[in-house]
């Protein structure tokens, strides 16, 4: 697909439906800036990820289009960019210098060196180690075995978490962090805030749609339904699988 038609369809659309850029900003709840980087396919202006395509959903709703064809174009007009830039990326990259493979060897050398020393360095102190943890064994029996039950030497880590909170149109957002309130207000589109917990965070959102949530770096799943508010509790356990969410009406 040439580039150009999906966002001139799309303009079209509105412009046939005498829809103006305001009218379709307050029915969407969408930012203008985001809508005129779909009509201008400004791909780089547009948050990733399933925001791209809710948005080209509920503009394709309001204005009586079929979604489904107007989300086919938009990811034939996003796919063909896509694909066009890492060539272009590709034939910028300058080839290595020649001196760079002796570099290379140079570093593992010393590498190789600093290994080696440190390897017999480290079978010193670990012999040391082992002969005086012998001697303490030998002698003091049942200190040794207090010490191997101890319960603190096998108390597992637990990493803290870190929430990111992204939006891409204004929406109330209200954020929980072990059962202690962070947030909660009305955040305006293209924001992003970090909040950290030892346990667990309950993210609420007035527009679903509108807030992407990280955790520790890790995309969790919407909150709920496009144009609905919604809640969901994150904990350690959806750093192992994103599938928790609970959406309230």
């Amino acid at each position: 697909m040439a580039r150009g038609n999906f966002g001139e369809l799309l303009k079209r659309e509105r412009e046939m439906r005498e829809v103006s850029m305001e009218e379709l900003t307050k029915a969407t709840r969408i930012s203008t800036r985001f809508l005129l980087a779909l009509e201008n396919e400004e791909w780089e202006k547009l948050p990733g990820g399933v925001f791209g395509r809710g948005f080209v959903r509920t503009i394709a709703r309001y204005l009586g289009l079929d979604e489904e064809s107007l989300l086919g174009e938009y990811d034939m007009a996003r796919g063909s960019q896509a694909t066009a830039d890492p060539a272009k990326l590709e034939q910028r990259i300058p080839s290595p210098p020649k001196w760079l493979p002796v570099a290379v060897v140079f570093v593992i050398l010393l590498m190789l060196i600093g290994l080696f020393y440190a390897g017999r360095y480290g079978w010193r102190r670990f012999a040391a180690h082992r002969a005086a943890k012998q001697s303490a064994v030998s002698s003091s029996p049942a200190q040794a075995s207090e010490a191997i039950s101890s319960p603190d030497a096998a108390a597992p880590s637990v990493s803290p978490l870190d929430l990111s909170v992204s939006t891409s149109a204004a929406t109330r957002v209200r954020i929980m962090a072990d059962d202690k309130l962070l947030l909660d207000a009305e955040l305006p589109a293209g924001e992003t805030r970090h909040f950290s917990a030892k346990q667990q965070f309950e993210v609420t959102a007035g527009d679903s749609s509108a807030v992407l949530l990280e955790l520790n770096g890790q995309a969790m799943p919407p909150l709920g339904a496009p144009g609905s508010s919604g809640t969901m509790v994150l904990s350690q356990k959806d750093l192992r699988q994103a599938s928790g969410g609970t959406t309230r009406p």
